[in-house]
């Protein structure tokens, strides 16, 4: 079956950036000219899925404001013949269909998959997180679909990761299925070098199936009060293949603290071809 919906969770309060995310989703901080959620929207679109249901809260309106049209701002845009502009601009509200669903429940990274449900319906659907994104060739998205769409079982996008990572990441028991696939048996979170069971990470992309969401209903709170999504994976194994998708060609991209956020707008800025040179003669100057 085609997968033509994805769920973007972006309900949470993104503490570690407080004070910016008192007034402003961490989902919005900007890449140098786009924030972050719009580089996984586009991924989304380049994997063929225009159904984007983005998860939200009360103080997340400025997402909902960012997707839509502003016809004020067009028509000044169009006044003033900054025709490029107003293309630009045009083309975020029309890359894909959004839907804006509001989280309901307990906190927890389970619990906005669980509120798209009815958004989602009896099919198929992609998650992506709104604060982190992986370049990949082909886009990480299309990697797992490929492997839904050949073997129709769930697929959790893998990615290998050193041993100093596997102490923040959700670590992926396995075994061998076909060439860059594998069979997952339980991710683990965080257990470090001498206890993970693999070298490859869970990372922050799925292709799930709508048997997912009785399982999420019965999750009981986990660590910190919290429904977690890996739960339910673990207990989705239990009752059915899940397959994990290595990602070839790709590079992490993670906007969910200060250290990993700034260092992708310093690599995005040394790449943006209006700006990377000046950016190169700053930081030399700098560091000189």
């Amino acid at each position: 079956m085609k997968v033509t919906k994805a769920v973007i969770p972006a309900a949470g309060i993104g503490s570690r950036f407080l004070p910016w995310t008192k007034a402003l989703p961490k989902e919005m901080l900007p890449i140098v000219d786009k924030p972050v959620i719009q580089y996984v929207v586009e991924e989304c679109v380049a994997s063929g899925i225009k159904d984007i249901i983005i998860v939200t809260s009360y103080h997340k309106r400025a997402i909902e404001d960012y997707f839509d049209y502003l016809p004020e701002l067009e028509w000044r845009l169009e006044k003033q013949g900054k025709t490029e502009r107003l293309k630009k601009i045009r083309q975020v509200a029309e890359m894909a269909n959004f839907i804006f669903v509001r989280q309901k429940g307990p906190y927890g990274n389970a619990t906005p998959v669980l509120s798209a449900r009815r958004a989602v319906g009896d099919e198929p659907f992609a998650v992506l997180w709104g604060d982190q994104f992986i370049m990949a060739t082909p886009p990480r998205l299309s990697q797992c679909l490929c492997v839904f769409e050949q073997y129709n079982s769930p697929v959790i996008a893998g990615l290998k990761v050193s041993r100093e990572e596997m102490s923040n990441r959700g670590m992926c028991a396995i075994k061998p299925f076909k060439d860059s696939i594998y069979k997952l048996e339980k991710i683990i979170e965080k257990p470090g070098a001498e206890k993970s069971p693999s070298d490859i990470a869970a990372y922050g992309t799925y292709v799930l199936t709508p048997d997912i969401f009785p399982i999420l209903e019965d999750l009981s709170q986990g660590k910190d009060g919290e429904l977690w999504l890996v739960d339910g994976i673990n207990k989705l194994v239990k009752k059915r293949e899940v397959l994990v998708a290595q990602l070839q060609n790709a590079k992490l991209y993670d906007a969910g603290n200060k250290l990993n956020y700034h260092k992708t707008v310093i690599d995005f800025m040394l790449n943006d071809e209006e700006i990377g040179e000046e950016i190169k003669k700053i930081l030399k100057q700098k560091l000189a």
